[in-house]
């Protein structure tokens, strides 16, 4: 309310001004507004899930309903009766009742959820109620009524709603002060869920959108504030240049997804050569992509730049007791679970009362014709008498009823007609009777097992209903995205090498590498320093730079070898060591740190090759020996603060590149994680194999495709594959499938020869179908004939592959099992058999140990002894690469 002090003030000029104070009006306007905002707009009730307009609307359709069609605009209008509001406000909330295909059975254009499209005008499309609303939402017996906004009509308070409608269809609103967020959820799993809690068991629920696509409910936390759910398209390979979009993410239409992705494409964060949507009643959106550029780089891109995933936050948030309530979905659930037990049970009482007063009035209508007491009024004169005496006849009779006779009940008794009377069958009465007393009987046994009657009422809706209503949206969890690793290069990188410049803007300069401008680079300089520093147009390093690449996160196979000298007229040394950690822009010393160091020798080796170098000396004195060789492979790897080993103490003129070398790590450990589907190196899942630069893994789907593929971190694999190993190229891969155009089961034995290529090794006739496939040397299948009517069933058949049929090309036909009918083939272990072994390099295991000079002038061996430097001294951000070796020499 508006203060009612009012002070006038005498300003110089004599003039007066009134100045009104809003201090209450602040505290109370304010206030009745945000209430009314909260109660009244945008939170959902936690008795019934509705918000005002939506309760208004479904109370608007139950009071229109007659089984047929009504136009929207007349619905709309018929709401603004109970609705305060305009007619688009109205409009808008059903037609998003009706896009959630479950309270409402639309006609016509009602928008799409997949596009955005809007629904046609209200004029032009109809509505009306779904046979589940008239089943679960409506009962007028049980529902409290109050008064319309203006007098004039009664409204429910909340509707009778038995089912968890709320965490079924969802709701979403901003109040003033607060808002919430319910995420839809499935409705077959909350009737589960509801059975469960009534009988005493834990469940767990997590939302399912209708726009489908894959959601990871890792950080859900029960629907509360902070929790967290990603969800992401589904996108599928359709060919080698084709990438296909088939469900979208909540919250996203396909418009809006496109759109992201165009920009993407525009920053440089991805590249496409073009976009198709395709999308009608169902989502289709292709993304055709630059030849040689790999598709699944490209999808990890998507997830990672574009609305192909996105991340909701839920905020649980209704209306009780005219309050705001925050509660989880789980409590949710048990709370309209709990209301749905109550509304059943006075259902049932009401339905009793029904019964019991049924069956009194037929026992007192027997009574009163059987007995004739009709007769005993003949005499009466008045009123009173009719009724005393009525009474006074039935009174010998009654004593098996359930409670006393009223006057309305005699009253009732009067108004039978005479065909009634003159009609009237005892057999047929005691008949209603006993149907009365079995049905009474039934409703009381309902109410005393009462948790049963509601878990056999949850079954019925899902046995009724449930159809079609199957989980839409995946639940997986999800691998995490580098997005430097799948970002595409969209920017040049230059040197200026002599003054000490890297950075883009240098196109005069000397060409380094394509990069993003989220990389991160590494600089090494001639005097030993090494720096890290985010892409930039123009960046001072220091003078004299010998090597610039891309640096990789946790990079531990890319080895720097390095001779440097310690001091203007020190010793030489050698040592090897990765970069794992840095801290931006700060510059880090490799050599021993005193003045005047210089590198003699640098190489980047991305895979830890060890060449061999020349070591020539300066002819000073009486040295003997001014030339020999230096091994890196004899070089242990070490953290890059160690001083390294002593190459000599005298002057080296120049040191020469004499022989490449092979790698020294041990071979790559990868394993695969079925949970998120993706190979990792960090000991998740499956351990898949050890892995050195050429070796590949081997795919098999069960549509018949094989291939062999570089085992990177980034691969999507397909929901069928049932089979990835690491493959040995001369291994055979036996199979057994059914060839649909000649109707017989075929074997075949083949190698595959050329790598990386996608091949078909069952025919490709719509009937075809793979049996068995096996990577064992020597594979043996059990084959289970079909009995024929009539006849004894065949015994089963072991067959030996590797006897039936020999090697072939993968594109042969096969030999023919059997002629006779099949109903099932299944692997048996195997034969014994001796595999030949790999043969490899010498393998050196990479150390983190500090290496000492130990023995002659020469001396390049390596002592293990607790190192004073680590490696990653400081508190330092992860920062990574992927370019190939490079040299330097000086």
């Amino acid at each position: 309310m508006i203060d009612e002090h009012e002070e006038l003030l005498n300003e110089d000029n004599g003039s007066q001004e009134t100045i009104t104070k809003v201090t209450g009006m602040y505290k109370e306007w304010f206030l009745d507004y945000a209430s009314y905002v909260i109660l009244e707009r945008a939170v959902p009730a936690i008795e019934d899930g509705f918000k005002p307009v939506q309760r208004r609307i479904m109370h608007s359709m139950k009071d229109l309903d007659d089984g047929r069609y009504n136009k929207v605009a007349n619905i709309v209008g018929h709401t603004m009766q109970y609705h305060p509001h305009g007619d688009a406000s109205i409009a808008d909330a059903m037609v998003q009742i009706g896009q959630k295909d479950l309270l409402i059975d639309t006609q016509g254009n009602w928008g799409n959820i997949l596009t955005g499209d809007r629904a046609a005008a209200s004029r032009y499309i109809e509505a009306r109620l779904s046979k589940f609303a008239m089943d679960v939402v409506y009962n007028p017996k049980i529902t409290q009524w109050q008064a319309s906004y203006d007098g004039r009509r009664k409204e429910p308070v909340n509707l009778p709603v038995m089912f968890p409608l709320l965490l079924a269809q969802g709701g979403e609103g901003i109040a003033v002060g607060l808002s919430t967020k319910i995420l839809p959820h499935n409705f077959i799993e909350l009737i589960d869920a509801s059975v469960k809690h009534l009988k005493g068991k834990r469940f767990t629920i997590l939302p399912d959108f209708p726009t489908a696509g894959i959601a990871d409910f890792t950080n859900y936390n029960d629907g509360l504030r902070g929790g967290k759910v990603r969800v992401r398209a589904l996108i599928s390979q359709r060919d080698k240049n084709t990438l296909m979009i088939t469900e979208i993410p909540f919250g996203t239409t396909t418009s809006s997804l496109i759109d992201s992705i165009l920009k993407a494409n525009d920053k440089g964060k991805i590249k496409i050569k073009k976009i198709e949507d395709n999308t009608a009643a169902e989502v289709e959106i292709l993304i055709h992509l630059p030849a040689g550029l790999s598709p699944d780089k490209t999808i990890d891109a998507l997830y990672a730049f574009t609305s192909c995933e996105t991340s909701i936050s839920p905020l649980g948030c209704v209306i009780e007791d005219n309050k705001p309530y925050f509660v989880g979905v789980t409590e949710m659930l048990r709370r309209s679970t709990d209301n749905t037990v109550q509304l059943l049970k006075s259902e049932l009482e009401i339905r009793l009362g029904e019964f019991q007063e049924q069956w009194h009035f037929a026992s007192l209508e027997r009574i009163f014709i059987e007995k004739r007491i009709y007769r005993d009024i003949e005499e009466e004169e008045t009123w009173d008498g009719v009724i005393d005496a009525i009474d006074k006849g039935l009174q010998p009779h009654i004593k098996h009823l359930k409670r006393a006779i009223t006057v309305e009940d005699i009253t009732r008794l009067t108004e039978i007609r005479i065909k009634r009377i003159s009609k009237f069958d005892i057999d047929k009465a005691q008949q209603k009777i006993d149907a009365l007393e079995d049905q009474i009987a039934e409703v009381k046994h309902h109410l005393a097992n009462l948790i049963d009657y509601a878990i056999a009422f949850f079954e019925r809706l899902k046995k009724d209903y449930g159809e079609g209503k199957e989980r839409k949206t995946e639940i997986r969890i999800f691998d995490d995205v580098d997005a430097t690793k799948v970002i595409i290069r969209n920017t040049k990188l230059y040197v200026n090498r002599e003054e000490g410049f890297i950075g883009t803007s240098l196109k005069r300069d000397e060409y380094v590498c394509d990069c993003s401008d989220i990389d991160d680079i590494i600089v090494f300089t001639n005097d030993g320093v090494m720096m890290v520093t985010k892409v930039d147009a123009k960046t001072f390093i220091g003078k004299n730079i010998i090597h610039v690449a891309v640096f990789k996160k946790k990079d531990k196979r890319t080895i720097y070898n390095m001779i440097y000298r310690d001091g203007k007229g020190g010793p030489s040394y050698v040592k090897r060591f990765a970069v794992t950690s840095m801290t931006r822009d700060r510059e880090y010393d490799l050599t021993n740190g005193n003045k005047g160091s210089a590198l003699w020798y640098f190489s980047a080796n991305p895979n830890g090759e060890a060449e061999v170098v020349t070591i020539m000396l300066r002819q000073v004195g009486s040295i003997k020996k001014l030339k020999w060789d230096l091994d890196f492979a004899e070089v242990l790897i070490k953290g890059r603060a160690s001083k390294g080993n002593r190459v000599t103490k005298y002057a080296i003129k120049r040191v020469e590149l004499k022989e490449r070398g092979v790698s020294t790590l041990k071979p790559r450990k990868i394993w695969f994680d079925d949970t998120v589907q993706r190979l990792n190196v960090d000991d998740r899942g499956e351990l898949i194999g050890e892995f050195r630069g050429e070796d590949r893994l081997l795919i098999v789907n069960q549509s018949g495709i094989v291939k062999t593929i570089i085992p990177e971190l980034t691969t999507h694999f397909d929901s069928d594959m049932i089979i990835m190993e690491k493959w040995v190229p001369k291994k055979p891969i036996s199979a057994i499938y059914y060839d649909g155009e000649k109707e017989r089961y075929y074997v075949k034995r083949f190698i595959i020869e050329q790598e990386g290529k996608e091949e078909d090794f069952i025919s490709d006739h719509p009937d075809s179908q793979l049996e068995i496939v096996s990577t064992d040397w020597r594979p043996i299948a059990d084959v289970e004939f079909t009995k024929e009517r009539g006849k004894e069933r065949k015994p089963n058949m072991e067959v030996n592959l590797e006897e039936f049929i020999s090697v072939k090309g993968i594109t042969a036909l096969g030999n023919q099992l059997t002629k006779d009918k099949i109903n099932q083939i299944n692997l048996l272990d195997p034969l014994p058999y001796e595999a030949p072994e790999e043969v490899h390099a010498d393998e050196i295991e990479v150390v983190d140990e500090e290496t000492v000079e130990k023995g002659g002038d020469n001396a390049t061996e390596a002592v293990n002894k607790p190192h004073s430097d680590s490696s990653s001294t400081d508190d330092e951000d992860d920062l990574d690469t992927d370019d190939k070796g490079q040299v330097t020499l000086f």
